[in-house]
């Protein structure tokens, strides 16, 4: 088989072969399809003016042509036409026209992102895929749910006890939690400390320390005011969000369940300084038995990610989100420097897929593309032959998120 032979197989491999999505989000109901500006498609920019800059990225271009060619618009139509043609589509079938092409054959969906009465269950996305959809639990979502229930329970008893708040919460998330990690439905945990607090989770020694109970007790009684008051909670104190985390570390780790890690890019509620997986680095000796995934190519600290994930046995790295914030050589950058040290059975793909169907699509073939692009540089300079290429994207694609969490799943394959 001569070069042009293996370029050949290499393509039909990367853009035929079956995907497991690792981390996703749910689709937007039909009744709730404009509930979201759509430039949030490519950008985590918040506010007008910043989804107006959107539009006049390298990653907007990209998508606007790649979208037209999907709804088949002419040549040159610009990210306005784009909109609306695809308000004017029945919903069902914009969302069989992106879904179609991506070879999903299962999605991991996180579906703590908010807003859950704006979007679909996660089974529903079932009619896409040919296994069925898992969850992620995200952590910080269900321990704010606990917590609201332990504020309302002492509230209806008239009594405001600190001590009684805090049992209930720590027992509530420890037992939803086990429940949660014994679900067969649940494929792992997803945790956005990186969000509320920063990565930088200290570890806590002993949960049930006096110290920590005490601290807790403090910070959870000033939260029941402010929801008793406000009717608004969020875990965005260190001690509590820590204490989380900790306990979601070892009830994973007992249960073989893997934890995710948003790191690295994100909306501007992040503190990029904190947003580093290497912040992580004490929690991940602390828990050798639990695996962590770090999401989004931790971009822009994709090479402390791939660091991490090459020296720590229970470190897994996920390249997705950049597609399609970023440009195509932005991408393709990125997946190099995932490849400079990651070991290749310890990456995986997901399109970070949320609200709108074209970002499962964007996410899909640009993915395909870069990885394509990537690897037959690497063919063509002799540093890797077919075979390996084809393994590589094989385990980043399917093999490898199959493996991590036990899913158990054949890849369905079509001519």
């Amino acid at each position: 088989m001569d070069m042009s032979e293996d370029i050949r197989e290499l393509s039909r491999v990367v853009f035929s072969y079956p995907a497991i999505d690792n981390h996703a989000h749910a689709f937007l109901r039909e009744e709730h399809k404009n509930a979201f500006p759509f430039e949030g498609l490519v950008s985590e920019a918040s506010g007008e003016k910043a989804s107006q800059d959107a539009t006049n990225t390298m990653a907007c271009y990209r998508a606007t042509a790649q979208l037209a060619k999907l709804f088949g618009l002419a040549p040159g139509a610009d990210w306005e036409a784009v909109k609306r043609h695809r308000q004017e589509l029945p919903y069902d079938q914009l969302c069989r026209l992106c879904m179609g092409p991506t070879r999903i054959q299962c999605i991991l969906i996180d579906d703590g992102l908010g807003c859950t009465d704006n979007t679909y269950p996660y089974r529903w996305h079932d009619q896409f895929t040919g296994s069925p959809t898992k969850r992620i639990v995200r952590v910080e979502a269900l321990a704010e749910e606990i917590l609201k229930r332990g504020i309302e329970t002492q509230f209806v008893a008239g009594e405001l006890s600190p001590s009684k708040l805090c049992h209930r919460f720590m027992t509530g998330l420890e037992a939803a939690l086990t429940t949660a990690a014994t679900d067969s439905e649940v494929a792992g945990f997803k945790s956005i400390a990186c969000y509320r607090t920063g990565l930088n989770v200290s570890f806590v020694t002993s949960l049930m320390d006096d110290a920590v109970i005490s601290e807790i007790e403090q910070l959870l009684t000033k939260l029941s005011l402010i929801y008793m008051t406000k009717r608004e909670l969020r875990l965005a104190h260190k001690e509590i969000n820590d204490y989380v985390v900790n306990v979601t570390m070892r009830i994973a780790g007992e249960h073989g369940k893997p934890v995710q890690f948003h790191t690295g890019l994100g909306d501007n509620d992040i503190t990029l300084t904190l947003s580093s997986p290497a912040h992580l680095q004490p929690l991940i000796k602390a828990y050798p038995a639990t695996k962590i995934v770090l999401l989004h190519s931790s971009y822009p600290f994709t090479k402390e990610a791939g660091y991490l994930t090459a020296v720590y046995e229970n470190v897994y790295l996920d390249f997705g989100e950049i597609f399609p914030f970023l440009s195509a050589d932005g991408q393709r950058q990125v997946v190099r420097q995932v490849l400079e040290l990651a070991p290749t059975n310890k990456i995986m793909w997901p399109t970070d897929g949320h609200y709108w169907p074209e970002s499962y699509y964007l996410g899909t073939l640009q993915a395909r593309q870069a990885l394509f692009e990537v690897l037959e540089s690497s063919i063509k300079r002799w540093e890797l032959t077919l075979p390996q290429a084809i393994s590589i994207v094989k385990g980043a694609l399917f093999d490898n998120a199959n493996r991590i969490y036990n899913l158990r799943l054949e890849p369905i394959t079509t001519p």
